[in-house]
């Protein structure tokens, strides 16, 4: 179990590296391309979008096997990627970010609906967990190699570097993934269904703003870490390392609390803390050791909730968990895209990088509060029943 678990997480180290990459090389990319730094955040953007679109298409792939299914998107990650090591201009790397980003959401939700079939009794949230620290170790590790060959080489460096090694991952979820059992097939009507009721809505629109929120902030990270407190860009690299350590360990937090205690109440508290620190980010960005501080406390946020949410997603989506774990990651990426344009804007109209922080804790205070209310009302019960 413990290695196709591995193996699954390989496709997420993929996906954390080309969609968290962006985040720490946007300055040498809009030098690059020509464009403002505001502009260049637009190819974030373009990744989520490719996520929303791609994510609800996973339906028409719903009589595949799981592990076939992954193996396709795993060369979607390839074609996208190399397009973007390629691209001439800011329109064509635009499009290759959304290609990019369109096999992103089905993934997870096919590899979330396998681990959790792969767990042992209990330990689902766990399993999804180390599913998703492909995406943390990308962070910690792939992110700063990315951004410190961006600085020495060239931006393009990564995405050549994503391309090339999903041809790893593709033996590794070929020769450690079994042939897992695919959930039931209710019709392309019954794919829907579970939209008819309020929970899910109530868990997706909290990811969309919950997230949208921390990313408002994470999104501008490497200019506000050298504009705001001061470090030099050559410093940045390191700690990227440490945002990505942070990111690790809230993630395997995260998916053992849940397991030992209630997911969305754990999302929701989290949610919480993560509405706090980005308030204490503003205040206190301009003093290096603090924002260091807070910068590792929020990350660890981003992703101590995302193992739990997952796992509800896929609960309260019965009759349509592909496309309920395929929904979550467009909620989430679309959260990314509304912060990236949201953060942007006080910078675009002159303001410092630490206000980005000010207009994510809102909506990340409305995360908690659509957790909250969906743990009382909707989650109670259903651990009740079972």
């Amino acid at each position: 179990m413990r290695r196709s678990l591995v193996a699954l997480s390989f496709g997420t180290l993929l996906l954390g590296i080309a969609e968290f990459v962006m985040m720490g090389i946007l300055p040498y990319v809009a030098s690059e391309l020509k464009v403002t730094i505001a502009q260049a955040g637009h190819l974030i953007s373009a990744y989520a979008i490719g996520v929303s679109v791609g994510a609800p298409a996973l339906i028409l792939a719903r009589k595949f096997p799981l592990k076939r299914i992954l193996l396709a998107l795993v060369c979607m990650i390839m074609i996208g990627n190399t397009l973007a090591s390629v691209s001439p201009n800011y329109w064509m790397m635009m499009a290759a970010r959304f290609i990019s980003g369109l096999p992103h959401g089905a993934y997870f939700g096919v590899a979330s609906i396998a681990a959790a079939k792969l767990a042992a009794r209990g330990k689902s949230a766990e399993a999804v967990s180390i599913m998703i620290s492909g995406m943390t170790v990308a962070n910690l590790f792939g992110v700063p190699l990315g951004t410190a060959l961006s600085e020495s080489i060239s931006w393009r460096i990564p995405f050549m570097l994503v391309g090339a090694g999903s041809l790893i991952v593709l033996f590794y979820i070929w020769r450690w993934v079994p042939d897992v059992e695919g959930v039931k097939d209710t019709g392309l009507r019954g794919q829907f269904k579970f939209l008819k009721k309020p929970a899910p809505w109530l868990l997706l629109s909290a990811i969309v703003l919950g997230n949208g929120g921390i990313f408002c902030w994470y999104s501008y990270i490497n200019p506000l870490l050298v504009h705001v407190s001061g470090f030099s860009e050559s410093t940045v690299t390191f700690l990227m390392v440490l945002a990505g350590f942070g990111m690790v360990i809230g993630n395997l937090t995260g998916g053992v609390l849940s397991d030992k205690f209630s997911p969305a109440k754990v999302a929701a508290f989290t949610q919480l803390f993560a509405a706090a620190v980005l308030f204490a980010i503003f205040f206190w960005a301009h003093i290096s050791w603090m924002a260091v501080l807070l910068m590792t406390l929020c990350a660890g946020s981003l992703f101590a909730i995302s193992a739990p949410q997952q796992l509800l997603i896929i609960r309260f989506s019965k009759g349509g968990e592909m496309l309920g774990a395929a929904g979550a990651q467009v909620s989430f990426n679309l959260g990314n895209a509304l912060g990236a344009f949201l953060g942007g804007l006080p910078i675009a109209a002159g303001l410092g990088y630490h206000y980005s922080a000010l207009v994510g804790a809102p909506f990340a205070l409305m995360g908690f509060a659509m957790l909250f209310i969906f743990h009382k009302k909707f989650e109670i019960p259903y651990e009740a029943e079972h």
